[in-house]
This record gives C-alpha cells, sequence and structure tokens, in this order.
C-alpha cells in the first residue's frame, strides 16, 4: 500500500482558502487525470467490499454527491455491485428519502430513492474524504432506513484532525490515505 499511498500524495494538489478563507481543499484532478493511480485507488476501495478471500460481501455501493461519485460507480462496477447516488435536494428524479445535518458552518440535506435498496442490502459507502463524519452518518442512516446493512465506509482520504471516526464509531472505515 505504500506505493499506492506515495502515488496518492504526488497526485493531491493543495488548494489554500478554496472553497472559503482558512480552509485548504484537497484537490483531486490530478490523481483522476492519472489512469493507473486512478485504476489502482478504486482496486483498493472495492477490496473495502471483500471479505479476506476477496468474495464480494456487498450488494450494493452507494456513493455521494459529487466527488464520492467519481469513485463509487467504478467500485461498484469493480465488485459487480449497483451504484446508488445520495444526492442533495431535488436532484433525483423519483420518490426520496432524506436526511438533514450539521456540517462545521452550515447545515445540509441528502437524499436517496426511497426504492433504491432492498431489504438486507449489503452496502458499501464511498466517499472521497472523511473529514467530520456528517456526510458519512447522514448516508448510513438513508441506508439504514432504506432496508440496508451498512458493510463499511471507504474514502481516499481520511483527516485525522475532525472527529470523522468518532462521529460513525459503528462503521468500519478503509482510508487509503491519512493526513
Amino acid at each position: 500500500m505504500s506505493d499506492l499511498t506515495d502515488r496518492i500524495d504526488a497526485h493531491m494538489r493543495d488548494v489554500a482558502d478554496f472553497p472559503k478563507p482558512g480552509v485548504v481543499f484537497k484537490d483531486i484532478t490530478p490523481l483522476l487525470a492519472d489512469p493507473q493511480t486512478f485504476a489502482d485507488v478504486v482496486a483498493a476501495m472495492a477490496d473495502a467490499g471483500r471479505d479476506a478471500t476477496g468474495a464480494v460481501v456487498v450488494d450494493k455501493v452507494v456513493g455521494m454527491e459529487a466527488r464520492g461519485f467519481i469513485f463509487a460507480a467504478p467500485v461498484a462496477l469493480a465488485l459487480g455491485a449497483g451504484f446508488v447516488p445520495v444526492r442533495k435536494p431535488g436532484k433525483l428524479p423519483w420518490r426520496t428519502d432524506s436526511v438533514s445535518y450539521e456540517l462545521e458552518y452550515a447545515s445540509e440535506t441528502l437524499e436517496m430513492h426511497h426504492d433504491a435498496l432492498a431489504p438486507g442490502d449489503r452496502v458499501l459507502i464511498v466517499d472521497d474524504v472523511l473529514a467530520t463524519g456528517g456526510t458519512a452518518k447522514a448516508t448510513a442512516e438513508l441506508v439504514t432506513r432504506g432496508g440496508g446493512h451498512v458493510h463499511a465506509l471507504a474514502v481516499l482520504m481520511e483527516l485525522s484532525f475532525l472527529p470523522g471516526r468518532a462521529t460513525i464509531p459503528d462503521i468500519p472505515v478503509v482510508s487509503l490515505r491519512t493526513v
């Protein structure tokens, strides 16, 4: 994994004061532009949906708008699982369930189609970054309300100086890079 970690680091760009002053944004676009690193990241994230023998143990992969989509859809394909988008209000065309939650400086709402999951579906949640954990917690709540069971959360990067894991203590987290 250290080779992949080194390549992730080499393909990440810090952007100061984006989207607001004081925030250092982790830009993943250089990573996405390198097809081998992108493919290896997807493969490593997909491993979170397999057991020790390599067998797939999830039925669906749930990805959150917007950067989570970039990773979740190819992870779902790699696992032979369905992909379920979780979006901001008004973006899904069918009946939805919604969860509102608090972020560091604002509140947000996420929605998932009411019928996106079958009862008992095992779900891998995929996102780009685990920070405060609010988005992951809200998504896990949507999965549970939809009849699914959260198997794990897989992220490209975890910001260890924020309380992400503490916010979702019952969900196993697989992070490819911790800063």
